[in-house]
């Protein structure tokens, strides 16, 4: 028997990169590695975790997206790794006439190497936790209409300034203000792929800024953060407090243990791509948390105003969805979806393409603990 939410793949969109071979520290072909995604217009921004850059690709005649163009976020920001160091960014959205861009905020331990080093020296190597500086960056540049629907980020645009919150090669202050947290705290130090900190959604209305964590999963609940931010000087940007002096709320969501991937209003809806934590696989799901702009305060949000919009195919080590976007072109409620390690039917490996899916909503069914409860018999 078919599953009612899987979800109705309503097209495909083609996404015709440059080669990638000519950029330094980059090891896999950008469309096999991509992160995040954000459209305006005619234009779809894209990121890659391996760089410290932003990929725009232009809507073309056929329905297709190409003319890639390729900016190095260094020329806008001031990353204190510098253009070569991994930014490993999770979420990209457009709001305001600018490109939020947040990374993941996470540990990496170093992997086992086996193919390099014997058993002991592999097992050493695990021993070491990085901290990658430019992964804490938060903030946002100013986009800049070229053509009619056509945009690209600038530094500055008249009274529009790239702007984000301190970070620095020690630390950041996003990590400083969740320092003491009760729910987070101890999962700073702990890698990401281990339900350590890990940040991988984004989503941005007006001044205020929500954070999806894939990491830690607090006991099968995943976490969003949400910021309300100002811009405290010229290129400065910092959270205001708000709920009871803290400088964001903090909401827990029963997702019976998958982290988010991503996030993205709708209406005062906020929808969410949710999947395995840490280095699991297994199958991803649109979710719908109901009214999520007007939470006033941090809590565990009630189960029955999270409802599942579809459940994406799922396979083995191939297709990890990793971003979504809204898509007026497939009708009411349809999402582009982005996929990490595109099954090989999807790629054109000889022209830098790689195919998104455009899916319509499945019929939505409230209370998702319930209904993955009655599925697995429990």
């Amino acid at each position: 028997m078919s599953n009612p939410s899987h979800a109705n793949r309503l097209d495909q969109v083609a996404l015709t990169f440059s080669d990638w071979r000519p950029l330094r520290h980059v090891e896999d072909p950008l469309h096999k590695d991509l992160s995040a995604v954000a459209r305006v217009g005619d234009s779809l921004f894209l990121a890659c975790d391996e760089t410290a850059s932003i990929e725009r690709l232009r809507r073309l005649e056929d329905g297709s997206f190409g003319d890639h163009r390729h900016y190095t976020l260094n020329d806008f920001v001031d990353l204190p790794a510098g253009a070569e160091g991994e930014m490993d960014i999770e979420g990209l959205c457009v709001e305001g006439g600018f490109l939020w861009i947040v990374g993941s905020h996470s540990l990496k331990r170093c992997k086992p190497k086996l193919d390099e080093s014997d058993a002991d020296d592999a097992l050493k190597n695990m021993e070491s936790v990085e901290r990658e500086p430019n992964r804490y960056f938060l903030g946002r540049v100013p986009l800049v209409e070229e053509a009619p629907g056509l945009f690209i980020p600038a530094k500055s645009e008249e009274e529009r300034h790239a702007a984000w919150v301190r970070f620095g090669k020690k630390r950041s202050a996003l990590t400083r203000w969740l320092a003491d947290d009760p729910h987070l705290s101890q999962f700073l130090k702990i890698p990401s792929k281990e339900n350590g900190f890990d940040v991988e959604g984004l989503a941005v209305r007006g001044s205020r800024i929500w954070l999806g964590l894939r990491g830690p999963v607090l006991r099968g609940h995943a976490v969003v953060l949400d910021l309300d931010i100002k811009e405290q000087a010229p290129g400065r940007l910092k959270a205001r407090r708000i709920d009871g002096g803290q400088r964001y709320r903090k909401h827990l969501l029963d997702t019976r243990g998958l982290g988010i991937r991503d996030m993205r209003f709708d209406g005062d809806d906020l929808l969410l791509l949710v999947g395995p934590t840490m280095s699991l696989e297994g199958p991803a799901f649109v979710l719908r948390w109901r009214g999520a702009f007007g939470e006033a305060g941090s809590g565990v949000v009630d189960p029955s105003r999270i409802e599942i919009v579809a459940e994406l195919p799922y396979q083995l080590h191939a297709d990890h969805p990793e971003g979504i976007d809204l898509w007026p072109e497939g009708g009411q409620g349809a999402l582009l979806v982005i996929y990490d390690a595109p099954a090989p039917e999807r790629t054109d490996p000889d022209t830098f393409t790689v195919h998104a899916d455009v899916i319509g909503p499945a019929r939505s069914e409230r209370g998702l603990v319930s209904r993955i409860l009655a599925a697995s018999g429990n």
